[in-house]
């Protein structure tokens, strides 16, 4: 079985249908979470990942952009793009972000979006956060986004090791881990690709995969909505 994993979309539709079509075929389409915020397409993002059959989970700016977080914490630009959001949200979107999950297990892999211990704030950047967080799942695996930066953790004899992918798959080999896909719609490891991982769930590995898409396009978009301009530059830069 062949499971597409993406997060942190960012109501980027050109970078998410880029990441679709590149991965194709897949059997299955699994989200970490903040699927709006940022970017100029919420409801189309949303409506690609349901007629999708996408399974996930729901991030920060997701639950902020339905009411249901409060964006004190947020900085000025974020603030901005999830008021925009909200009050650009149709039903059909605001109730499918509301009915996504905290957390979810699903065939071996537990879901979340910051991490399994802090679903909604928690990145998990670092050997020691990931060695922290492995009392609060049970699953084998745990898939977190919530940083945009792909990254893998393993344990390997009582060590936790962090891995940046380099483009070859990466055996699970019965070894517990956390891994992170990057971001389709915000990178920011400094490349601007969108970002994504697959799971071939049969030989138990993961891949990361990294897709070209028309970013000009979507800054025109950000540009003529009027969303923070920073948003708007800092994706040609991945950053």
């Amino acid at each position: 079985m062949r499971i597409c994993v993406i997060s942190d979309v960012h109501s980027n539709l050109p970078a998410l249908e880029s990441v679709l079509n590149s991965l194709a075929p897949f059997d299955a389409l699994w989200h970490l979470g903040d699927v709006v915020g940022y970017g100029p397409q919420p409801n189309e993002v949303v409506a690609r990942l349901a007629d999708a059959g996408a399974v996930g989970v729901r991030g920060n700016h997701d639950a902020a952009a339905v009411g249901e977080l409060s964006t004190d914490a947020f900085n000025d630009d974020a603030r901005s793009a999830v008021d925009w959001t909200a009050e650009r949200l149709e039903a059909s979107s605001r109730e499918w972000l509301a009915a996504q999950p905290e957390r979810l297990e699903i065939g071996g892999f537990t879901l979340a979006h910051g991490s399994p211990r802090d679903p909604t704030w928690e990145y998990v950047f670092s050997a020691g956060v990931a060695r922290g967080n492995l009392d609060a799942f049970t699953t084998p695996h745990c898939l977190v986004g919530h940083t945009h930066v792909p990254l893998a953790f393993r344990v390997v004899e009582r060590r936790m090791e962090m891995l940046s992918p380099n483009g070859q798959p990466l055996s699970l080999d019965g070894l517990r881990s956390l891994l992170n896909p990057g971001s389709v719609g915000q990178p920011r490891d400094g490349d601007p690709r969108a970002a994504a991982m697959l799971i071939d769930s049969a030989a138990m590995s993961v891949s990361w995969h990294r897709v070209e898409y028309d970013i000009r396009r979507v800054q025109r978009l950000m540009d003529a909505a009027g969303l923070p301009r920073r948003l708007s530059r800092r994706l040609q830069l991945g950053l």
